[in-house]
C-alpha cells in the first residue's frame, strides 16, 4: 500500500503507512503532504524531497487530515476525537470529540475554524485558538440528516454529503441552517464531494461509477448546466463491471479534475468539454484518495485496498 506521486513516471513515497490510506492532502503553501491511515497514524512528508518529516498517532484508525498551515494540522479519527499537531515540536492535543467516529475534517481560513463531520450525524465547528485540550473551543454543533461521509469548502461555502444521498450547502457566516438542502442526483451512495475552485458548484461521486457536476445557482439557467457521467467501469462480454469512485481532486489552475476508483485507475477530465483527457497506468489496488499540489505540478495518489472485496489476506494484494 503506497502513496505514489505523478505525473509519470510516478514514484513511491518512502516510509509509507503500514495499513490502508484514508486520505492525503497537500499544503496550500508548499509541497508538504499530510497522509492519514488506518494504521492509526498521521504522517507529514516533504513530497518533493521524498522525506518523512514527522509521524503522529491516534487511538484508532485516522479517517481524514488537513493542514492549518505549514506548521500545524488536524486529524479526524475512528476513536471519536479531533486532534491538532504542531509539526516542529511534535506536540499534539485533542481539539474535541464526537459521539461516533469522525469521518471528515476541514480548516476554513476565512472563518478561522476547524469543521468536522461525524457518523454521529453532526457537523461541529471548533476554534483552534482556544486553550490546549479545552472543550470550550467548540463553536457550534449542527445536526445532519444522516452520517457525514464527505465535506468540501470553497470560500464561505461548505458542502456536506451524508448517507441517504443528502447534500447540505452552508454559508459559514451563518451556520444556523443550510443555505440549500439537496438530494444527490446520483441514485446510489455518495463517496466524495469536492467544490469547484472557481466557487460555482461541486462534483459528487458515487459507489456506482458515476460523477455528477452540480451548480450552486438554483435558477433554471444555472441548473441547466448540471450533468452526470459514467466512469470507472469496464465492459466484458457485454457485461458492465462498475466500480466506486472514491476520490475527486481539482487542478488548482486549469479547472480540470482527476477521479480515482476501485478499478485502480486515475482519470483526468475536462469538465467544460465533457471529455476524458488522460488515464494513468493502473495502480495495484483501489485509489483511495487524490490531491494536487498548490501549483498543480504534483498529484498525490493513495493506492490502497478499500475492502471492496471484503477482508482478504495481505499476501493476495
Amino acid at each position: 500500500m503506497s502513496a505514489a506521486l505523478t505525473p509519470m513516471p510516478g514514484r513511491e513515497l518512502s516510509n509509507p503507512p503500514s495499513d490502508g490510506i484514508s486520505n492525503l492532502r497537500f499544503s496550500n503553501h508548499s509541497d508538504l503532504l499530510l497522509v492519514s491511515s488506518w494504521d492509526k497514524s498521521v504522517r507529514l512528508y516533504d513530497a518533493s524531497a521524498n522525506v518523512l518529516r514527522g509521524e503522529f498517532k491516534h487511538g484508532g484508525g485516522v479517517l481524514d487530515c488537513c493542514f492549518h498551515d505549514d506548521s500545524s494540522g488536524f486529524s479526524a479519527s475512528a476513536d471519536c476525537t479531533v486532534r491538532r499537531y504542531v509539526f516542529s515540536s511534535g506536540k499534539e492535543d485533542i481539539l474535541g470529540r464526537h459521539d461516533a467516529p469522525v469521518r471528515c475534517v476541514e480548516y476554513s481560513y476565512g472563518a478561522g475554524q476547524v469543521i468536522t463531520g461525524s457518523w454521529d450525524k453532526t457537523l461541529k465547528c471548533w476554534d483552534p485558538r482556544g486553550a490546549s485540550g479545552q472543550e470550550h473551543t467548540l463553536v457550534g454543533t449542527y445536526p445532519q440528516p444522516e452520517r457525514v461521509y464527505s465535506l468540501s469548502l470553497v470560500g464561505n461555502r461548505l458542502v456536506v454529503a451524508t448517507a441517504g444521498r443528502h447534500v447540505n450547502v452552508y454559508d459559514l457566516r451563518n451556520m444556523s441552517q443550510p443555505e440549500q438542502r439537496r438530494e444527490s442526483s446520483l441514485k446510489y451512495q455518495t463517496r466524495c464531494v469536492r467544490c469547484y475552485p472557481n466557487g460555482t458548484g461541486f462534483a459528487l461521486s458515487s459507489v456506482e461509477g458515476r460523477v455528477a457536476m452540480e451548480f450552486f445557482d438554483l435558477s433554471e439557467v444555472g441548473q441547466s448546466k448540471k450533468y452526470a457521467f459514467k466512469c470507472h467501469r469496464k465492459s466484458e462480454a457485454g457485461r458492465d463491471t462498475v466500480y466506486p469512485v472514491n476520490a475527486i481532486a481539482f487542478h488548482p489552475i486549469y479547472g480540470t479534475f482527476a477521479t480515482g476508483g476501485c478499478d485502480g485507475y486515475v482519470n483526468v477530465w475536462d469538465g467544460n468539454n465533457k471529455k476524458r483527457l488522460y488515464q494513468y497506468s493502473r495502480y495495484p489496488t483501489s485509489i483511495a484518495a487524490l490531491s494536487f499540489s498548490r501549483d498543480g505540478r504534483l498529484l498525490a495518489v493513495a493506492s490502497s485496498y478499500t475492502f471492496e472485496e471484503g477482508d482478504i489476506p495481505y499476501d493476495l494484494l
